[in-house]
């Protein structure tokens, strides 16, 4: 603990049993968390799917945002594999997947992993309303997270890809809440295919802006649950982004995601 957090290739070196390796359910008497998330973010439509183990307990899901405010979601028929991503016969994508940006950061008594992929290239077919979207290009994000986190845990993330306005593509991962110290942290902006780590960025408590980066919010995904013992609040808005990214790299497009998640577990 005393050595965290690390970034980067010294991750594998610390000793820690880490995805893709199975974790003990239970450390330091926290419960296992861990989940994937895949996103694609695309001016015509956006996606993700993902699903979530916590505590022993698995969520999947899936969800496509249109333009116009539409959105779809479901829970039947996903299938998240390395390289692969289904949803029924809604989603079927490959995925070039990539080494990504790995953290493992200090969380209460214990520790969290996390690895992002930005600009991931996609292939594959989406299907709305009757109509079939041929997907191609390196349009998507990967978050793989796991770790024992502290009972209280709060963030808010942003995660999108774009264009400059020279022409270069590129990513952005921005954190607020967990892996988010000074250096070290899983703040990545992908210029070119190449992660940069950058410094804290400010969200709007709105979800409206991130650091220069004005959001306009097509429509969002929202969860709220009180069990007891668990509590959650989820909000996870798709939109488009224009302004400026960290070290001042002006977007020409860009879309994506962002999100305030507060949960008791």
């Amino acid at each position: 603990m005393r050595d965290l957090p690390v970034r980067g290739e010294r991750v594998r070196d610390l000793g820690l049993r880490l995805p893709p390796r199975r974790m003990a359910p239970l450390r330091a008497g926290r419960p296992l968390k861990r989940w994937r998330y895949v996103g694609v973010y695309r001016p015509e439509l956006m996606l993700c799917v993902g699903e979530a183990h916590v505590a022993g307990v698995r969520q999947r899901w899936w969800a496509i945002a249109l333009p116009d405010g539409t959105l779809l979601e479901g829970r039947r028929g996903v299938r998240l594999r390395p390289g692969r991503v289904q949803a029924g016969d809604v989603i079927d994508l490959e995925l070039d997947e990539g080494a990504g940006v790995e953290v493992v950061s200090p969380h209460g008594r214990s520790w969290v992993w996390t690895r992002k992929q930005g600009g991931v290239p996609v292939r594959g077919e989406v299907r709305v309303n009757g109509r079939t979207h041929a997907l191609e290009g390196s349009d998507g994000f990967v978050d793989d997270s796991a770790g024992y986190h502290a009972r209280h845990t709060a963030w808010r993330w942003s995660a999108g890809v774009g264009r400059a306005e020279d022409g270069r593509p590129v990513a952005w991962n921005l954190v607020d809440g967990v892996h988010d110290v000074d250096a070290a942290s899983e703040r990545t902006v992908w210029l070119d295919g190449e992660p940069q780590e950058v410094p804290p960025q400010a969200f709007a408590g709105d979800l409206s802006r991130v650091g220069e980066l004005d959001f306009r919010e097509w429509v969002a995904r929202e969860a709220q649950a009180n069990l007891g013992i668990m509590r959650n609040r989820y909000r996870q808005p798709f939109g488009e982004f224009s302004g400026r990214l960290p070290g001042g790299l002006r977007l020409a497009e860009g879309y994506g995601v962002m999100e305030e998640h507060d949960v008791l577990w």
